[in-house]
């Protein structure tokens, strides 16, 4: 854990449209009088920038959006035009050129981010509901990893700046309909052409979220023949626009319509060798590469809707009246309150914590969110956030009753939504070890157990780091 930050004051203010409501907004922002030493005037800049963007451009629209199963599209290019997609991108692959420009997000630069911005960042985007996000911005911050962290210099310069203009976007190509995320076993081939020039990929991947505005798939396939396991997978960018031999078709969830989640069919498609990502049945460690950062950005989602949930039920709370008097004078009603509040006001402390480590780690030359240390501690922060947001939608839709299971644009409309979509946040990460490799992964659907397996991988984790520490038992 890097040293304790040093005191100081802030050099600006949050923004002035905060929901003002208790414990719906985290303390760096509601307690100007005792600043947080961990943010700094830009942290404070971007969550102007986020906040009153989402309010004014994205919030009014989102149940509509949702229901709907997209944003429009004019929306989805004035949000990756405004300089909150995308921003772990470095400047050099953003636009240059003065008519095709993008604004750096609330004026910072890209390597002028740290894990501070990513938690104030995910915070703001997480209070938009539904899938709209990916109907917003596409899966990119799923597909695109691979391609930053392995991919050529001629991959990047191709592929990324047309991210700012929906020109390229990518999904992330790796559930299967009959192996879920189990990657190891996943089932669609990839062949050498006899000239060596193309592969030939047959197979069907399934839940994979942003297809439908997708121009180009990074996609897990089998290369090295059947039993390879772990050992056989490759990475290859499949193009997806008008690719002779690729089909898809919407899949209809209880949750996340407009996250655009969809069967993707590929028969015969030739892909060419030069969108391999990394090396050839080195695969594996290129698709798990990213996960504790994800996991961070989920744990932080969770954290900000059970806000959205404690903050739509207290304002209700204070409006209701049942039996002569309104719903927050029972106590048993207030009990509800108090239970989600200690609890979402610990995790965001850890989160924090969890950062401030991140940060010290970069600062210092370290592997930053790679760093072995960091992992245990991530894998717990997002399975607390999932209890957390469980419970809090739950005690939600006690407060609301009837209203909290009606859909629309009705006082509980927005629980409603997150009662639906909750799922998705709880169950998203699960932990396969095949062949001797262990592995984690970001699963698009529900997966019995996925709480238990990463409780499981925190203990061995911090087990691990314990010994190295001299721990003796």
């Amino acid at each position: 854990m890097a040293g304790s930050p040093t005191p100081k004051p802030s050099t600006s203010s949050p923004s002035p449209d905060l929901d003002l409501a208790p414990w719906a907004e985290p303390s760096y922002l509601t307690s100007p009088s005792t600043p947080s030493p961990y943010y700094e005037s830009t942290h404070f800049a971007l969550q102007r920038y986020a906040r009153s963007y989402l309010n004014t451009h994205i919030l009014p629209n989102m149940l509509t959006w949702e229901s709907a199963g997209a944003a429009p599209r004019s929306a989805a290019l004035s949000f990756v035009q405004s300089g909150l997609s995308f921003t772990d991108i470095p400047s050099a692959y953003w636009p240059s050129s003065p008519s095709k420009s993008i604004p750096h997000p609330a004026g910072i630069p890209p390597d002028k981010l740290d894990p501070f911005h990513l938690l104030i960042l995910s915070d703001e985007k997480s209070r938009i509901e539904g899938g709209v996000v990916s109907s917003l911005e596409g899966a990119s911050v799923i597909g695109v990893p691979p391609i930053l962290e392995y991919g050529t210099e001629e991959q990047k310069a191709r592929w990324l700046p047309g991210l700012f203009s929906w020109e390229t976007s990518f999904c992330l190509g790796v559930t299967e309909p009959r192996g879920g995320s189990d990657v190891a076993s996943l089932e669609t081939t990839a062949t050498r052409s006899a000239d060596g020039k193309v592969f030939v990929v047959n197979g069907l991947k399934k839940w994979i979220t942003g297809a439908p505005w997708a121009s180009h798939m990074t996609t897990a396939v089998r290369t090295g023949g059947p039993g390879s396991g772990a050992r056989g997978i490759s990475v290859l960018v499949i193009p997806l626009r008008g690719t002779k031999g690729v089909s898809m078709r919407r899949v209809k969830n209880s949750g996340q319509k407009a996250g655009g989640a969809s069967m993707v069919e590929l028969d015969d498609v030739r892909v060419p060798v030069e969108n391999l990502v990394g090396r050839e049945n080195e695969g594996f460690g290129v698709i798990m590469r990213n996960f504790n950062r994800e996991r961070f950005v989920l744990a932080v989602a969770c954290n900000r809707k059970a806000r959205t949930c404690l903050s739509h039920a207290m304002s209700y709370a204070h409006e209701r009246e049942t039996f002569g008097k309104k719903l927050v004078e029972h106590q048993v009603i207030r009990r509800k309150f108090a239970e989600v509040a200690h609890r979402v006001e610990a995790h965001w402390a850890w989160l924090e914590a969890i950062a401030w480590e991140v940060k010290g780690s970069l600062e210092n030359g370290g592997r930053g969110w790679m760093e072995q240390s960091v992992a245990g501690k991530v894998a717990l922060a997002k399975v607390q956030g999932g209890q957390i947001v469980e419970m809090a939608c739950r005690e939600a839709q006690q407060v609301f009753g009837g209203k909290g299971y009606e859909q629309g644009e009705g006082r509980g409309g927005v629980v409603e939504q997150i009662s639906r979509d909750l799922r998705m946040l709880v169950s998203l990460v699960l932990l396969f070890l095949r062949n001797g490799v262990e592995a984690n992964h970001v699963l698009q659907v529900v997966g019995g157990g996925s709480e238990e397996i990463i409780e499981d991988l925190a203990v061995r984790q911090e087990v691990m780091m314990a010994r190295k520490r001299g721990w003796k038992l």
